[in-house]
């Protein structure tokens, strides 16, 4: 282990005009995975005419290429040197290119069929490789803006609380402006030029909230940890690198953020056929953005008083377990013929609280195991000398891309296993078919479900190891003659 005194910031509380800033940057995450998960799948599927296994596989071929990027993104912000410090050039260079991108993503020319999946492919790696230069940096600053075990989880919050805010925002918009609908469009979801309208409104809101971000914590780059980062060779990068990624810690969070993040991603691709051709919800698909923001809401109370009074680990081993079984309640129930029939009067009330609570402690899993990879650093930090921010945020967004790329493979494969037709109408599809999707549905999503917890219940370390290894390193900062904070 490397002699050099440890960096690691002071464990203070951020202010809140900075915390919001922060956390604004989320807003370009959430429209973006609103988008890739819950309508990507929809429009290059019902509108464009790829069949839906082929769209999976596209963008699950996508992110093959992610596992290369985003780890040498993460490792490059860590290397940046500047008067910009090492995360905010890449938060405010990454901007025009997302939007840029996104642009591209939903408006596909006439081409043929092998033309249009080569087109989804090459936007869809434009569009993530963006993103990921901006959301891999800006989510590194979680572990440099304060070392504070439970402050983390706090800052942690607010970003998924706006991220969330940011996708349901599009949702709405969507189901009730640019997908609503029309003359000509009983189901607006089938209108190709709403698609096109909605990807400019989120390209604009996009780069306001990362520049937002940018310039909201522009003033904590002083204060930010500044690592003497000595000349490197390839081969020595690529052996630091892996070094650095063999931490337990950090591989038991990549394992149980790859179940977590893939059944999110299989809920939004499933989302508008299970709400459209399941549950036939018609006009009331414009209450479920409020539905899933009061969820989002709930977590973003609970998460940082379950994290402050029991240990993360077990925390997210609690939420994970019960969100999935509440996520898949409702469609077990319908399969055993005990869930309110679509029309019953309480039949709403009943599935809108199900699927709230649901998403709050889902919601809550994803704070907490975010709150657990920032402190994952200083562990790393003891053990390998250096500060590998970007490295373990660059693992972790990898993780979420799951979302949009194994999640839309599996929600596709699900849809061509059932054998679900296309450009399909509510309630014309046949019960089997729908009885089918339904088990297939319910199977693998508690199957990984039961997996992440699992692998939540791994995690090395906890609150009390945490709090002693900043001791340790403040000593040792002290002992230098050097202040430990900066």
């Amino acid at each position: 282990m490397s002699s050099r005194r440890p960096l690691a910031p002071p464990a203070r509380r951020v202010s809140t005009p900075t915390t919001i800033a922060y956390a604004t940057g989320a807003v370009a995450y959430g429209i973006k995975d609103s988008g890739f998960g819950t309508f990507l799948l929809l429009f290059y599927n019902q509108v464009v005419g790829v069949a839906p296994g082929t769209v999976g596989l596209i963008i699950m071929a996508a992110l093959v290429l992610d596992a290369f990027i985003d780890p040498a993104v993460g490792a490059l912000s860590d290397r940046t040197r500047g008067r910009w410090g090492r995360r905010h050039p890449w938060m405010y260079a990454s901007a025009v290119p997302i939007a840029v991108g996104w642009l591209l993503l939903w408006h596909p020319p006439q081409m043929s069929p092998a033309l249009t999946g080569l087109w989804l492919f090459v936007t869809a790696v434009l569009v993530r490789s963006a993103v990921s230069c901006y959301e891999v940096p800006s989510q590194a600053l979680t572990p440099e803006l304060t070392a504070d075990y439970d402050e983390r989880t706090r800052i942690t919050a607010w970003r998924y609380l706006l991220g969330w805010a940011g996708g349901l925002v599009m949702m709405l918009l969507a189901y009730r402006v640019f997908l609503s609908p029309r003359a000509g469009y009983p189901n607006g979801l089938l209108r190709g030029a709403g698609y096109g309208e909605m990807a400019i409104c989120a390209a604009v809101l996009m780069v306001v909230a990362i520049l937002v971000s940018a310039l909201g914590t522009h003033r904590e780059i002083k204060r930010l940890p500044r690592p003497v980062v000595a000349p490197q060779t390839v081969r020595g990068h690529f052996r630091e690198l892996a070094e650095t990624m063999k931490n337990r810690a950090f591989v038991v969070l990549m394992l149980a953020g790859l179940a977590a993040y893939t059944n999110q991603g299989i809920g939004y691709a499933m989302a508008n056929y299970m709400y459209s051709y399941v549950w036939q919800l018609g006009p009331s698909l414009t209450v479920i953005p409020f539905v899933l923001m009061a969820g989002v809401l709930l977590a973003f109370a609970a998460a940082p008083i379950i994290g402050r009074r029991t240990s993360k680990p077990r925390a997210a081993v609690t939420v994970t377990l019960v969100g999935s079984l509440l996520q898949m309640t409702p469609y077990i129930l319908r399969l055993l013929g005990l869930f309110p029939e679509p029309g019953a009067p309480v039949f709403l009330p009943l599935y809108f609280t199900l699927i709230a609570v649901a998403n709050s402690l889902t919601v809550s899993g994803f704070i907490i195991g975010a709150s657990m990879m920032a402190d994952v650093v200083e562990q790393s930090e003891v053990e390998t000398g250096r500060r590998s921010e970007g490295v373990f945020f660059a693992g972790s967004f990898f993780v979420q891309k799951c979302t949009s790329g194994i999640g839309i493979f599996i929600a596709g494969a699900i849809l061509s296993l059932a054998h679900f037709p296309a450009k399909a109408s509510p309630g014309g599809v046949p019960v089997p078919t729908i009885d089918r999707l339904t088990l297939i549905y319910i199977v693998i999503y508690l199957t990984l479900g039961l997996f992440a917890a699992l692998a939540f219940s791994r995690f090395p370390f906890g609150r009390a190891e945490h709090e002693a290894r900043l001791a340790r390193m403040a000593a040792a900062a002290e002992d230098e003659g050097t202040p430990h904070s900066p």
